[in-house]
């Protein structure tokens, strides 16, 4: 098993599951867009018992504005 560590944007912090190691994107839904991490560096814990295996994904960009004010999605307007 490998996790994505995401840096940046609105799932700065997040840790998710990662089922392909070699994935370049990560294209993650969030609240009614969807916003995408790209991959930087090297894995990382790749050893036998160091962990799961690490990528570190940043924030690219996010298909619509996102407004991180907001509780509830139809309050941006």
């Amino acid at each position: 098993m490998a996790i994505a560590r995401l840096h940046g944007g609105p799932l700065d912090g997040q840790l998710l599951p990662l089922e392909d190691p070699d994935l370049d994107r990560m294209i993650v839904p969030y609240s009614e867009t969807q916003v995408v991490y790209e991959r930087r560096g090297d894995l990382g814990r790749t050893g036998e018992n160091d962990g799961p295996t690490e990528a570190e994904f940043w924030f690219l960009e996010a298909e619509d504005e996102i407004d991180p004010d907001s509780d509830h999605p139809r309050e941006r307007r």
